[in-house]
């Protein structure tokens, strides 16, 4: 349990963009180093964990923790992920109003945005490889993405079609 814990502190510590930029740090961590769960396993969590309501990392490290050690495990897990990340706000807010004019400071923020795309857009491959997207399957996240992005579509609907979608096909492969 304390190893859990500390996995998660550390991942909460050095993640810097939010819940989908953590994806490679869990990653590493807990598939690669401690095997606690298989890569098929994080891709299916990752999807739970988006499609339910609440903070992404938060959701993803409640299911690596249940999935290990029930509710303690989820506890932990959770704790781990959010109290680096409240300490952090709560001192950032502390100070960031005196720092925030200087040009150092602005600068450091416009170079970590293109750190924490990159950090984004790694696991969505890898992801899309666990998943089995190919090249003829490669339609439907496009289109789904597109459909949020450019038609102002809720990724809510997407959801929703994508489940009526693959429930469908699945019944039609019986």
């Amino acid at each position: 349990m304390l190893e859990l814990f500390i996995t998660f502190v550390k991942i909460g510590c050095f993640t810097i963009g939010g819940g989908y930029a953590m994806i490679p740090l869990i990653e590493e961590q807990v598939v690669n180093r401690k095997k606690w769960v298989t890569q098929e396993e994080l891709t299916d969590l990752i999807a739970v964990a988006q499609s339910c309501p609440g903070i992404f990392a938060v959701n993803l490290s409640i299911f690596i923790g249940y999935k290990l050690y029930r509710t303690r495990g989820a506890l932990a897990c959770t704790l781990g992920t959010a109290l680096p990340s409240f300490v952090i706000i709560l001192l950032i807010a502390l100070f960031f109003q005196r720092f925030r004019e200087y040009a150092i400071v602005n600068s450091i923020f416009r170079g970590i945005r293109p750190a924490v795309v990159a950090l984004i857009a790694a696991p969505v491959f890898r992801m899309a490889r666990a998943a089995q997207i190919t090249l003829s399957t490669m339609w439907i996240p496009a289109v789904c993405a597109l459909s949020i992005w450019l038609l102002g579509v809720s990724p809510i609907y997407v959801i929703l079609f994508a489940a009526i979608g693959g429930y469908t096909y699945g019944q039609l492969l019986k």
